[in-house]
């Protein structure tokens, strides 16, 4: 049985290098079926006219078809999975506030479109920003679809940090474990090492013992990763898309293969009742384990007094938007 996947913005930068690896396996396995469903907005039509002819070319065994639209029900119709790249980026004298605004209209149609269309199993993952109130925005908008079935990223906050940690450490980013990020997909995010394990010379080691470098994880490491998409830009003149497109594979591999016993990674989930004090009714970015296509929240971590600021703000921050975003919306 194939599995419906949706790819939206799909003529853009990210989603160039997000289909092949899913077209080829690196997500839902090398034996599942695909079938990709791209939606993009009209003016866009002839560009990805081109993906697909490439996405063809490439000959992969397991894409057993690929259709492109800008059509809403024709790209969420029965989808098991929808990976929602696309969104009005941020432009030149605009304000956050018109970002918002933008962007609420366009995830208030998805996610009327995914509740009327979309299989009520789907699985959702938000990456067009403002990411987190994005994702709010949809799931708020679908309600015949649970609440647990809506997500954002988060992974690639995740990706870099343990690049940092690794880099520091001298090891792989393989034997880095358990880094967190908290809160929202922006500058306050809260990177968290505290709970982190370095594997070195075969040993698991905390990160904080590992690294033996506390202002550094309290300073530096915090702001290069809070910073580090617009240090990309900065350099590449264009968006993080390749690390991007990785982190979205991350998500939704583990999302429906599992975590490994005794790990964690970082997806903006909703707050409700959670026990770390998040308000409610947020799109936040926790520590989860995932098993059985289910994610649940790590309990039990020690918060001390500066996690506890920065997870506070971070916070605000996502409750000022979500606040914002309604008004948009009517809600």
């Amino acid at each position: 049985m194939a599995l419906r996947v949706c790819v939206t913005g799909a003529a853009g930068q990210i989603a160039y290098s997000l289909l092949y690896s899913v077209a080829k396996g690196d997500v839902f396995g090398k034996d599942q079926p695909i079938i990709l469903t791209l939606l993009d907005i009209a003016p866009m039509m002839e560009v990805l006219k081109g993906v697909v002819m490439e996405l063809q070319d490439c000959a992969l065994p397991i894409l057993q078809e690929v259709i492109a639209t800008a059509d809403e029900r024709e790209a969420f119709t029965d989808i098991d999975v929808a990976m929602l790249v696309g969104a009005m980026p941020r432009r030149e004298g605009m304000e956050r506030k018109d970002l918002l605004k933008a962007n609420a209209k366009i995830f208030q149609s998805q996610g009327k479109s995914l509740d009327q269309y979309a299989k009520k199993t789907v699985k959702v993952v938000v990456v067009g920003n403002p990411a987190n109130t994005n994702a709010l925005i949809a799931m708020k908008c679908a309600p015949s679809i649970p609440k647990e079935n809506f997500s954002c990223l988060t992974r690639l906050d995740q990706n870099r940090a343990k690049s940092q940690i690794a880099g520091k450490c001298s090891v792989p980013t393989s034997a880095v474990k358990n880094v967190t990020i908290w809160g929202n997909h922006s500058s306050t995010q809260f990177p968290d090492a505290m709970h982190a394990v370095v594997v070195k010379d075969g040993k698991d080691l905390k990160a904080t013992e590992a690294v033996n470098d506390d202002a550094w994880l309290k300073g530096d490491f915090i702001t290069t990763v809070q910073k580090r998409g617009a240090a990309v830009i900065a350099a590449r003149k264009l968006s993080s898309a390749m690390s991007a497109a990785k982190a979205i594979c991350d998500h939704v591999r583990d999302w429906v293969q599992g975590t490994p016993d005794g790990e964690w990674v970082s997806m903006g989930v909703i707050s409700d009742g959670n026990s770390y004090g998040v308000p409610e009714g947020l799109i936040y970015s926790f520590p989860v384990k995932l098993s059985g296509g289910k994610w649940t929240i790590v309990d039990g971590l020690s918060i001390d007094a500066f996690a506890r600021e920065k997870m506070d703000l971070t916070a605000k921050e996502l409750a000022e938007e979500r606040d914002a975003a309604f008004e948009f919306i009517g809600n």
